[in-house]
């Protein structure tokens, strides 16, 4: 090319098209900025609990099998075992049975998240969230803040059948809301451990069997019977296994202390015992969680 002045210089020159070496240096190779932050912690928590929660509502059937299953083993116990069992102390069977019926429900609503988590995992949902710059552990916070929900929404189905065929609570009202604030809490410690059977199963369908090792805990317990019904060399394990100790402490609170549940030690023991386990069973658990979800596959 030609220009007026009689000097020749090509257009496809980057040097001279935009000045100097020094211009154009920047443009070429301006590093990227690797220090921008993605989601913070509770962003993470919140967006991923809200995305498991409207997958809730979108599988209705998560939310009536809970409830029609719980509705069925309360009814059964209720009147088909009821007239055969005596809970030793000096409270109705229907009183004795109920507070210990909602620590279990815990159990049972874990065993849908635990094929939840599954499901996301085999289907490349938490492949897609290990690659964004959230942090991982978040992802799980919120999915534990999720099935809590629904734990919480078996409580209260369960509980409102539980008043609808007999149940009476003898404690103060204190005390009651007290033992309700104590199964949430418990609840969300044992929504760690289903999400670890999810994210170590390799389907929802072996999650839901992985998650049956689980339930013998609620029937080995003080929900259904009296400890003291059981054999000998059972009773050890029954009385000591973290769902006895719970639902100790739920039943205490909301009948009105030990001494009408016919069990040993005070209220406050209890309760004590159900947090340490609690606390316990959350950072064992969350843990476990963490470290598997952070692997990648």
């Amino acid at each position: 090319m030609q220009p007026e002045n009689g000097r020749e210089m090509t257009t496809t020159d980057p040097i001279q098209a935009t000045g100097s070496t020094s211009d154009a240096a920047p443009e070429r190779s301006a590093p990227i900025d690797h220090s921008v932050p993605g989601a913070g912690f509770v962003t993470t928590s919140l967006t991923t609990a809200r995305r498991s929660i409207l997958q809730f509502f979108r599988t209705p059937q998560l939310l009536m099998m809970g409830t029609i299953q719980g509705a069925l083993f309360l009814f059964m116990f209720r009147y088909v075992f009821g007239g055969a069992i005596r809970s030793g102390g000096a409270l109705s069977y229907v009183d004795f049975l109920v507070p210990g019926f909602l620590v279990t429900v815990i159990l049972w609503s874990g065993m849908g998240a635990a094929a939840g988590v599954a499901e996301d995992s085999s289907s490349g949902v938490y492949d897609r969230l290990r690659s964004l710059p959230i942090p991982r552990v978040a992802v799980m916070v919120g999915r534990s803040l999720a099935d809590i929900t629904l734990v919480a929404w078996g409580m209260l189905v369960t509980g409102a059948l539980g008043f609808l065929l007999g149940f009476r609570t003898h404690g103060r009202i204190s005390s009651v809301l007290l033992g309700f604030v104590l199964m949430l809490i418990a609840g969300y410690a044992f929504t760690w451990v289903f999400i670890t059977i999810g994210l170590i199963s390799g389907n929802a369908q072996a999650a839901q069997g992985m998650s049956m090792l689980v339930v013998p805990f609620s029937f080995i317990s003080s929900a259904n019977v009296p400890i003291k019904s059981m054999p000998g060399w059972m009773q050890p394990f029954a009385a000591n296994q973290p769902i006895s100790v719970i639902i100790n402490a739920v039943r205490s609170l909301m009948q009105g202390g030990t001494h009408v549940v016919g069990i040993g030690h005070t209220t406050a023991y209890w309760v004590v015992l159900s947090l340490v386990w609690s606390a316990g069973i959350t950072l064992v658990f969350s843990a476990l969680t963490t470290l598997r979800f952070s692997r990648s596959k």
